[in-house]
Formats: structure tokens, C-alpha cells, sequence
């Protein structure tokens, strides 16, 4: 029996204590040998205080289940045997929702199967009692680094929860704690978030209402289900039952005891990742340093890889369709899993991602989709129209441990769409209400493929689609060949640019060459110990042999600075694009209601399909926007030469503004299909219209836009910077265009000044939480209006703008008359505010 040397310390301790107090063994003589030596005393097992021995504390009728902890159910109540080999091993938990009430409706937390919470658990033993601690990483050093003991001393672990140790296991080499509590108890880790309490007025959980489902152990990971009701003043189901029931799934999943070897994250190619404050590096300051989300891929035949050999890995990624799935779509979504095998052999190996239908039960009785040794699709019946692909990594080196991918059935609604009004004008297999299995089959294959990159660790690459030229998207040649943008991980959704005669029939991104390149940089297996620093090395001479070539350019999402770097445009151009897209919506809506026409139905179809041309029609003027103050990103580091950023030139801005003019401020009738609009519009679809132009117009004089406007002037000079005053006289050609202007025009003219005024009137705002430099990295470039040169700029346009409406406010027509009399007297109140 392996007792720490603490305990027999204690023992003796405890058996003096005895000896003494026990009048009846002080009284008693030990005998002697025939030396006359004292006999050794009797050895006496003193009974622990509080702590019961394993027989006392569980009996024969217990349901065991063995595996990362052996648990017990007696009488109730439940309990882990936790070895002493597993005390401070780091162990990731996940909660899921497991089953929810109908009408749930938080974003992402709603249906069965989606994430709720993420934590690492240490379970730590002090005395007579486990903590379950929760490590941070978000500062670390290096065991062997000066500052290592400095770092723990800031870094402490919470405690989550705290057991008595109710026993000692059999052999005395691990103990038994009851957490019937701890699970069944209100602790927010493994229950209701606090956007599910405030959504609901979750005031407490009512334990006389909450059960333990069951707890199963495997060989590395446990699973609870939990069932919990909460005393709510909201129910998505009736208020009158004062309370809302949620089911949990928790995932412990034991994490690798040496953990695999981190790969350096490189701004110049996507990837998802974590960074942490490193103390320990040479750097003489807190270095950042930051690692990719990667799976582990090592190759099972390290011979033929290094010969330049595919290999298998010796655990490839597996990925299951939940049982739930329509069964006609299960081959469709594992073959988008499966497109992923040509990236990887970029990198070395075979077969390395697999899907799979989940096993039945008599194939596998213990799988269960909320277990954490599977990765699953899980598929929700739900009206939301989208699918997401998440993954969880292990937060010490980025590794990828599983995914639990989200797809909502409306999601082939959001598909029909998309494909009708961005390929109706020359794809004939779009011009209907409902697609056929197999046409909506391969919708759902591309959009598997998409999130399954999200689960590799591959962000959206929203520079992509930039590298083809425009025109080359309407070559059926080029797009059998390419497809229609180097990579599935951008919002490159379908070819609204191929013209009708093109011939054109491959419409969407397939798994491309940014894709390979992306993969093989992320997951080439490298012989020898080399540190992340050394394969970092080699990494940097793969990049910057391909710097400067677009199909490997990678662009990050959620800036507003670089034209090349936005959602759902093709090619090169996007104001070239933008007028190819509008002639084919101009060929699409006249014959929405012919093409989506089904015997009984209503209009709803009609009216979906209409809105959805006028979203798309928007689409264009926020790709042409983005040209105007625009910079380009390349993020480079000092062995490369040239600008990181560099300002779009005169040229390219003039012809958005000119896009601008032609399609938007010149009013597009062509939108205003009465006869149509006469079947559902009650009085809203022209004012959509309106909010489009009107939007583009204010997004033109954004502060932010005008003071990059303004910096370029500064830093390259007027002859070549589009500037201000020139942004001012393009739009006033646009706006103010001559003869009698409708109704359309008139409300555009009215959304200048009322801008223009803004910008007399008001300073930015900006997020008081985020620093100048990262606003300014996601286009909000900060300026202070009343000290730049906005404000003297638009107050000599406002005056050029009364001259102007003074001439005209002198007409007969009373309209007309009235319209401009009001516009003078809104400059004049802009110009000279009461005091």
C-alpha cells in the first residue's frame, strides 16, 4: 500500500496521542525478548476522522462505471474515485445545452448541441478536501526562465468548487468525493449562461426541480447530463409556470499530460489562434506571442513522408453526421467533409480528414453525439438561416481536441436564395421556388466544406476572390478550371459576374490553391525536435516565396480599410463587377414571380425573392464604398521590402464615385417592377430603396473616410489624392443633376445636407474601450472633426449648395418650389445656428 510519507508522519503522531490516553494500554507491560528488549507495540489503524473507509461508504448494489475517474450511483448520490495520478492534470470542460424548451431564442444558444461554456479543471487535494481549480494562460514563462516563480505569483487559479473527501479507494491510491451537489447545483460554468439568465429573468436554480441524468466515464473523458429548472419571470413557452428547464451535457476530457509542440501564428496566413503575455522570452519587454489551432497530424509512416510520400496520419480527423440528419443530405455533407483530403496531401498525407455517418446503436452502443472523444455535424431543426463551425482547442498549445459543427435546417433557405439571385440570369436550374435534392445537394456540400475549414483552424480569407480578374470569372475555360475564387474560406458565394452567353456553369468556390497552401503551411509534419522558433524559420521562406502572388494572399475580415477585403464580391474590380451583377438582377426581377410560381401558394416566395434583389443590389454599393479612402494591406515583416499600407490611387476612387452616380444617385426605376410589387408591397419596398441610397451616402461621408481622405492629401500631395473638395464636386454632379428632380432624388438631396450638417455638428464616436490603434486598424480612423480641415471644407460646400438652390427654388412648379425653399432654409440654419 503506497501511503505518502505526510500521512505515516500523522499516523504516529496519531498513535502516541493514543497511547497516552488510553489508560488501559499505558497500564499494559510489553514483554521482553530474552534481552530484556521491549516487544514492538502492536501496530493500531487509527480511524480517520470524517473520512469513511471504501466499504463503509459504497456498497455492493452501487452502479459502477469505470474510465478517466470510476464513478458510483448509490442511493442517489453520486461519486468520482479520482486517482492520485490525476490530481493536477489539466482536464478541458465543455458545456453544451443538451435539449432546450421550445422558443428559446439567444443567439447561439438555443438548440441542443450548442456551446455554452469552455473551461480547463485542475482538481487539486488540500487535506480532507479537492479543489477544482481554473488555470489561466493568458500570461505565461518558461519553467526554466528567471521569471517563472514571478509569473505563478500573478497568475493564481480560481476555485470553482471545493468536495470533502468522503473516502480513500480500495488500494489507497485515490479518493471518493460525492458530487451530486456540485452538478446538481446552480454553478454557472455548467448551467445557464448569464445571457440565458438575463433573457429570461433567471433569478435561481430550484434544486427540487433539477436531476443528474447520468454520468458516463470513458478512458479519457466523462460525461454529465444535467437537467435543471430555474425560477424565471420570462418563459419562451407561458409565464404563467414561473420557471424555465434547460438539459446540460458536460465534457471532461483528460488534455495530453506533455503537450504537443505549438506552431507560431503568422499574420500573412490565416489562421485562428490564442496569444498570451510571454515573460520568458530575450525580448526586453512582454513579448506577445501567439500559436495557430491546429489538429495533431503525425505521420504513420515516417519513412515514405520523408521520402516526399503520402502518409496517413496515425489519427486522422473524423468527423460524424449527427443521427438526426435528413438522411438524402448525410452523403452530400460527409462529401464536403472529405473535399478536404486534397489540401492535406499539399501536406504529406492521405486520407487525413474522414466523414462518417454516426454508428447506429447496435453498431456502438456507447457513442452519444455530446461526447467529447467525437466530432460531430450536428444538425438543428431551426429557422435560422445559417450553419457555423467551431472547434475546441487545448489552451496551452492551440491543438485542436474536437468540433461540434452547428448546421440549421434553414440554412437551404438562406442557399436559395443566394443562388437565385446571384445566377437565375444564366443558370436555368435556379429559376424555381424549390431545387431539386441533387441541385440543393451540392449547395450543401459547399457550405459543409466552408465550415469544416473553420474547423481546421482556417479563419475566412476575405482577400481571396480579389486575385481573379473580373472578366476572367465570365471564361468558362478559367472557372472550370479555378472556380470562381482561390479559396472556399471566402464569402465568394456564387458567379454573379458570368453574363448570359458566357457559357459559364462552375458557379462557386471549390476547396482551392490558397486552400493547399494554407493547409500545407498549418499542418507539414517536420522531422527532429525542432523548436516552434526553428520550424518558424522555414515557415517564413515558404511565405515570402509566394508574397506578392494574389491567389496566396491572405485577408483578414472585419476591416473596412482595403477594398480587396470584403464579404460576398468576386474579382478584381468592384465596380466592374458591381455593373455586370446589376445587369443580371436587371434580367432577374421581372421574372421573379413567373420563376418562383407555385400552384396555390402566395406571394411570400415573391416578396422574399424581391427583397432579396434590392439586399444584393446593396451588396454592390458597399464593395464599390470601400474603393473610396481606401488602403491596401500587406502585412510584411523587415526582411521584405516595400509599404505594409499604401493608399488606393486618384483614379480608382474617381470611378466609384462615378458607379456611384450611374447606378445609385441616378434613381434605378428599374428596381420599381409595379406590376409585381402590386401582389405584396404595402407601402415599404420603395422605401428600401431609399435607405440603400441614402445609407451609401452617409457611409461616403463618414468622418473616418473624409480624414484618410485628408491623410493622403498629406502624405503624397493633391495631384495625386483624391480629395475632399473632389468628393465634394462628384457627388454634388450626382446628386444635384439638372432638370426636375423626383421624388427619389429630392430625398437624397435633403440625406447631403442633413450629413453634411452632422459633420458641422458633432464629433466622432468611437467604442471608449478600444485603443486609437486597433479603431483605426478596422477603419474607424479617428479624427476630431472640429480641428481638421472637415468642417471649413463642408461649410464652403454648403455655401456652394445655397447658391445653387436659391437659383433653383425660382420655378413655377410649386413642388419643386417647396423642395428647394425647405433646402435653403436647412443650409441657412446649418450655416448660422440660433444661439
Amino acid at each position: 500500500m503506497n501511503v505518502p510519507t505526510k500521512l505515516l508522519t500523522l499516523a504516529g503522531i496519531g498513535m502516541l496521542c493514543i497511547l497516552n490516553s488510553n489508560p488501559a494500554i499505558a497500564q499494559k507491560k510489553n514483554k521482553k525478548d530474552k534481552k530484556g528488549i521491549p516487544a514492538a507495540a502492536p501496530v493500531v489503524t487509527p480511524k480517520k476522522e470524517g473520512i469513511k473507509s471504501f466499504s463503509d461508504l459504497i456498497n455492493d448494489k452501487a452502479k459502477v462505471k469505470k474510465g478517466l475517474f470510476n464513478t458510483y450511483k448509490q442511493d442517489e448520490k453520486w461519486f468520482f474515485e479520482i486517482p492520485d495520478s490525476l490530481l493536477n492534470r489539466e482536464m478541458l470542460v465543455v458545456t453544451r445545452l443538451n435539449k432546450v424548451p421550445a422558443g428559446v431564442s439567444v443567439g447561439n444558444q438555443q438548440y441542443g448541441g450548442e456551446q455554452l461554456n469552455e473551461q480547463v479543471w485542475q482538481w487539486e487535494r488540500r487535506g480532507k478536501q479537492l479543489f477544482i481549480r481554473v488555470p489561466g494562460y493568458a500570461v505565461r514563462a518558461d519553467s526554466t526562465s528567471d521569471m517563472y516563480q514571478s509569473v505563478r505569483n500573478s497568475n493564481l487559479s480560481t476555485i470553482l468548487a471545493s468536495f470533502d473527501i468522503k473516502a480513500y479507494n480500495k488500494d489507497s491510491t485515490g479518493v471518493i468525493v460525492d458530487v451530486t451537489d456540485f452538478y446538481n447545483g446552480d454553478v454557472q460554468a455548467i448551467g445557464a449562461t448569464d445571457k440565458l439568465r438575463k433573457a429570461y429573468k433567471i433569478s435561481a436554480q430550484d434544486p427540487s426541480r433539477s436531476y443528474i441524468d447520468t454520468i458516463k466515464s470513458f478512458p479519457l473523458n466523462i460525461e454529465v447530463v444535467t437537467g435543471k429548472t430555474y425560477r424565471s419571470a420570462e418563459s419562451p413557452i407561458d409565464n404563467s409556470l414561473g420557471a424555465i428547464t434547460f438539459e446540460f451535457n458536460t465534457s471532461m476530457l483528460l488534455l495530453p499530460a506533455v503537450p504537443v509542440k505549438a506552431r507560431i501564428r503568422d499574420a500573412r496566413v490565416g489562421y485562428f489562434g490564442q496569444s498570451q503575455i510571454d515573460y520568458g522570452t530575450q525580448a526586453h519587454k512582454a513579448e506577445r506571442t501567439a500559436y495557430i489551432h491546429r489538429w495533431n497530424l503525425v505521420p504513420k509512416d515516417t519513412a515514405a513522408y520523408l521520402r516526399g510520400e503520402l502518409s496517413e496520419p496515425v489519427k486522422p480527423i473524423t468527423i460524424y453526421i449527427d443521427p438526426a440528419t435528413p438522411k438524402k443530405w448525410v452523403p452530400y455533407l460527409i462529401q464536403g467533409i472529405n473535399d478536404w483530403q486534397v489540401a492535406f496531401e499539399e501536406a504529406g498525407f492521405k486520407n487525413a480528414i474522414i466523414g462518417k455517418p454516426a454508428p447506429s446503436a447496435v453498431e456502438d452502443p456507447d457513442f452519444s453525439v455530446e461526447d467529447s472523444r467525437y466530432s460531430v455535424v450536428r444538425y438543428f431543426a431551426s429557422n435560422i438561416s445559417n450553419a457555423y463551425g467551431p472547434h475546441i482547442a487545448d489552451p496551452r498549445t492551440g491543438q485542436i481536441l474536437e468540433t461540434h459543427i452547428g448546421w440549421y435546417h434553414n440554412v437551404m433557405n438562406l442557399l436559395r436564395n443566394w443562388y437565385f439571385v446571384q445566377t437565375a440570369a444564366i443558370n436555368p436550374v435556379a429559376r424555381k421556388a424549390r431545387f431539386d435534392d441533387k441541385t440543393m445537394g451540392e449547395l450543401i456540400r459547399f457550405v459543409s466544406s466552408h465550415e469544416i475549414g473553420h474547423t481546421l483552424g482556417l479563419p475566412h480569407n476575405f482577400g481571396s476572390s480579389y486575385a481573379y480578374p473580373v472578366d476572367s470569372l465570365r471564361s468558362k475555360k478559367f472557372t472550370d478550371t479555378h472556380g470562381t475564387a482561390p479559396s472556399i474560406m471566402d464569402y465568394a458565394r456564387f458567379n454573379y459576374i458570368a453574363q448570359p452567353g458566357d457559357g459559364v456553369t462552375k458557379l462557386h468556390p471549390e476547396i482551392g490553391e490558397y486552400d493547399k497552401w494554407s493547409v500545407k503551411w498549418g499542418y507539414t509534419w517536420f522531422p527532429g525536435n525542432l523548436s516552434p522558433e526553428a520550424e518558424k524559420l522555414k515557415l517564413d521562406e515558404w511565405t515570402k516565396e509566394r508574397a506578392g502572388n494574389p491567389i496566396y494572399y491572405y485577408g483578414r475580415q472585419g476591416t473596412s480599410l482595403d477594398p480587396r477585403l470584403q464579404s460576398e464580391d468576386l474579382g478584381d474590380n468592384a465596380m466592374k463587377a458591381g455593373a455586370y451583377g446589376i445587369a443580371n438582377l436587371k434580367r432577374i426581377l421581372p421574372n421573379i414571380e413567373k420563376w418562383t410560381y407555385e400552384k396555390g401558394s402566395d406571394y411570400s416566395d415573391l416578396r422574399e425573392i424581391y427583397t432579396e434583389v434590392i439586399a444584393q443590389y446593396n451588396r454592390y454599393m458597399g464593395h464599390a464604398l470601400t474603393n473610396v479612402g481606401g488602403m491596401n494591406e500587406n502585412f510584411k515583416t523587415y526582411d521584405q521590402s516595400g509599404p505594409v499600407y499604401t493608399y488606393l490611387g486618384k483614379a480608382k476612387q474617381k470611378e466609384a464615385l462615378a458607379f456611384f452616380n450611374a447606378q445609385l444617385f441616378n434613381t434605378p426605376l428599374w428596381l420599381i417592377n409595379n406590376e409585381q410589387l402590386s401582389k405584396f408591397d404595402n407601402g415599404t419596398m420603395l422605401n428600401r430603396i431609399k435607405a440603400v441610397q441614402t445609407g451609401t451616402l452617409n457611409s461616403l461621408l463618414n468622418p473616418s473616410r473624409l480624414a484618410r481622405l485628408l491623410d493622403n492629401e498629406t502624405k503624397n500631395g493633391i495631384s495625386a489624392s483624391y480629395t475632399l473638395p473632389e468628393l465634394f464636386s462628384d457627388l454634388r454632379t450626382g446628386i444635384f443633376t439638372a432638370g426636375r428632380p423626383d421624388a427619389f432624388k429630392r430625398n437624397l438631396q435633403r440625406a447631403y445636407i442633413g450629413q453634411l450638417n452632422s459633420l458641422m455638428q458633432k464629433e466622432m464616436e468611437a467604442p471608449a474601450a478600444f485603443p486609437t490603434d486597433a479603431l483605426a486598424s478596422f477603419g474607424m480612423t479617428p479624427v476630431v472633426v472640429s480641428l481638421s480641415d472637415i468642417r471649413p471644407l463642408v461649410r464652403a460646400e454648403l455655401k456652394t449648395l445655397l447658391l445653387n438652390s436659391r437659383q433653383r427654388a425660382a420655378t413655377a412648379d410649386v413642388q419643386i418650389r417647396a423642395h428647394y425653399e425647405d433646402l435653403n432654409n436647412r443650409i441657412n440654419e446649418v450655416l448660422n445656428p440660433k444661439k
